[in-house]
């Protein structure tokens, strides 16, 4: 255990933290934007799963990463797309409609990768490899934490204040917040809340199906069933331990990264501690935040209540 306290192990912890928050952080900053909507989507975790699996299609039948991550874009927009249908136009339970998209992901899913393999040997790709930047990432100990990561890394690091521009500098971010806290406001200016609440699940789940894609193309070179393994439900957590803010969230996600990463270097290392209680780490923070949380006060005040004009 005294081999965790190295300095070359504590910089390799926080260098895993920031690619394994990558797609935590995208999925949640995409639902960060549909749930100040007003729509509760709880099939993030089958969204990221569609995700990944078009990125690992794209990627085997084209050879092109970056197709692959506008595959696993198109496919989260596809799903958001669903789930506004069934939430904001039939008005179904936001609960069972994201649950229901869930069984549907996964059984879709491995029905297709079986019949993309066939039987045969299952196509492999390389994935995205760390890119470097000049000066920065020659800064010690920083600098490999920071500054050497995947391309998506940084960008998902931008999506934290560009959200936060839209949501509060902007005058579509003010219609979407609007549409969380009293549509009825929009809807008699005569805007569509339901073609707003449309465009917000849309661009979320886009970010979210991002956030797929980067799991897959960062960290595997196969497809294998349910390859997203939870992390759609630490993505609502975290939206719910911070507080619906993206500064929040964003905490909450690099201490869900940093739990995750801090198992698997355990692990490596052979601490003497059962490694399934070393790989449930963070969805047991997860439980225990959810048990601490005790307000609300940043959770809009019509999430998951269909509107319905009068």
């Amino acid at each position: 255990m005294n081999q965790l306290f190295q300095e070359a192990i504590i910089v390799s912890i926080l260098a895993a933290t920031m690619r394994t928050m990558t797609p935590l952080l995208f999925s949640a900053m995409g639902e960060l934007i549909t749930q100040r909507a007003g729509i509760w989507n709880m099939g993030v975790e089958g969204t990221m799963l569609t995700g990944s699996f078009a990125a690992y299609i794209a990627a085997t039948t084209t050879g092109s990463l970056w197709l692959a991550v506008l595959a696993a874009i198109v496919a989260g927009a596809l799903m958001g797309a669903i789930i506004a249908f069934m939430t904001a136009t039939l008005r179904v339970d936001h609960f069972i409609a994201g649950l229901g998209l869930n069984l549907l992901a996964g059984g879709l899913t491995l029905y297709w990768f079986q019949s993309y393999i066939q039987g045969r040997a299952q196509p492999t790709f390389s994935g995205f490899q760390d890119v470097a930047i000049p000066l920065l990432s020659d800064i010690s100990v920083i600098g490999p934490i920071l500054f050497s990561q995947r391309a998506l890394t940084y960008v998902a690091l931008l999506t934290v204040p560009l959200v936060w521009f839209l949501l509060y500098r902007s005058r579509y971010g003010l219609e979407l917040r609007c549409l969380g806290e009293n549509p009825k406001a929009l809807d008699v200016k005569g805007l569509s809340v339901t073609a707003r609440q449309f465009a917000a699940v849309m661009i979320g789940s886009a970010l979210t199906g991002l956030g797929g894609g980067f799991l897959m193309l960062g960290f595997s070179d196969r497809f294998l069933a349910d390859f997203t393994a939870g992390r759609g439900w630490i993505v609502i957590v975290a939206l719910i331990a911070g507080n619906w803010k993206p500064k929040g969230v964003l905490v909450t996600v690099i201490a869900f990264a940093f739990l995750e990463a801090l198992a698997t270097h355990l692990q490596v290392l052979g601490a003497p501690v059962p490694h399934q209680l070393l790989l449930a780490l963070p969805y047991l923070a997860s439980i225990g935040l959810l048990m601490g949380v005790r307000f609300r006060s940043g959770q809009p005040t019509r999430l998951g209540i269909p509107y319905k004009r009068e």
